[in-house]
């Protein structure tokens, strides 16, 4: 059954996606405990397997704590009260990014799924409607426009041909609290432009150290395929009198795990050209942390 009372448009790659959404099934999930990432599954489903593959290669990248292959949100959190329209942003951990119809190791793309629970059979693509939303093109964010009401959202990584890998988010489920008409996806998103979401500035952290990555507005990929209009992120660490180390993600990844040695550092990210040699597409504002 569908609530023709409930309408929801994601903006993906420009375009507008608008449809009724059914809200059955919602508030039941909404008042669940937060689960972890593989939670909520369908009995006996398998958990992705690490994959070395996926590790950058650099004397200072380690795994995750966890080894796990996971996709997550990095702006959002479970169980909070928003207006619409918002921006949602992509992680991913342990695995890169490539677009749909490209094969890369086991890298591949993000869906949104919204009021939807993991599908039953892993097997099959995943549906093209307004509960599946596919970002084929390599996008790490969307920006979500949802009436009033509870919600539940998450992220699922698939092939080339939209076949979803085991790695996907736990459910993120929120509360809609007020619609704002008349906000455009411009307003929101900004300029393309590419982050250092973390660590934070002038930080003092503790290892082993995640750094997150963050494009808007501009495709991420692996770099094999050589994509047009896609870039990968390269990490240049800089310290006082070393020779600074850069670390390609030519994978697609949009987060390392790193271990280096004690000092001062300053973090400077580049998006380069997967198609032009060393064409840096963009520049994130540089962020400095120690490592005690």
């Amino acid at each position: 059954m569908v609530d023709r009372k409930h309408g929801v448009s994601v903006w993906v790659g420009g375009a507008v996606a608008a449809a009724a959404l059914s809200l059955v099934g919602a508030g039941d999930a909404a008042a669940q405990a937060p689960a972890a990432a593989h939670a909520h599954a369908p009995a006996g489903l398998p958990v992705a397997q690490p994959d070395a593959a996926a590790l950058v290669v650099h004397p200072w990248v380690v795994p995750p704590p966890n080894w796990s292959p996971e996709a997550y949100f990095t702006n959002l959190k479970d169980g909070s009260t928003t207006e619409t329209p918002f921006v949602a942003r992509f992680g991913l951990s342990m695995r890169g990014i490539v677009p749909a119809g490209q094969t890369a190791g086991t890298a591949g793309h993000h869906h949104l799924l919204i009021n939807q629970p993991l599908p039953l059979d892993f097997t099959k693509p995943l549906p093209f409607t307004e509960h599946y939303i596919h970002f084929g093109k390599g996008q790490m964010e969307t920006v979500v426009d949802l009436p009033p009401g509870t919600y539940t959202m998450r992220l699922v990584l698939a092939d080339q041909g939209h076949i979803p890998y085991f790695v996907y988010s736990k459910p993120m489920r929120f509360t809609v609290s007020k619609q704002n008409k008349g906000v455009t996806p411009a307003s929101l998103l900004g300029e393309p432009r590419i982050e250092l979401l973390s660590p934070a500035d002038r930080s003092s952290v503790q290892l082993p150290l995640r750094l997150q990555f963050h494009a808007s507005g501009l495709n991420v990929s692996n770099s094999a395929p050589k994509v047009a209009d896609t870039g990968h992120f390269r990490l240049v660490l800089e310290r006082p009198g070393q020779k600074a180390e850069a670390i390609e993600l030519d994978g697609g990844q949009t987060e390392l795990w790193l271990s280096p040695p004690k000092g001062s550092y300053t973090a400077r990210l580049e998006l380069v050209s997967n198609t032009t040699a060393d064409k840096v597409v963009a520049r994130a504002k540089p962020v400095s942390f120690t490592v005690p």
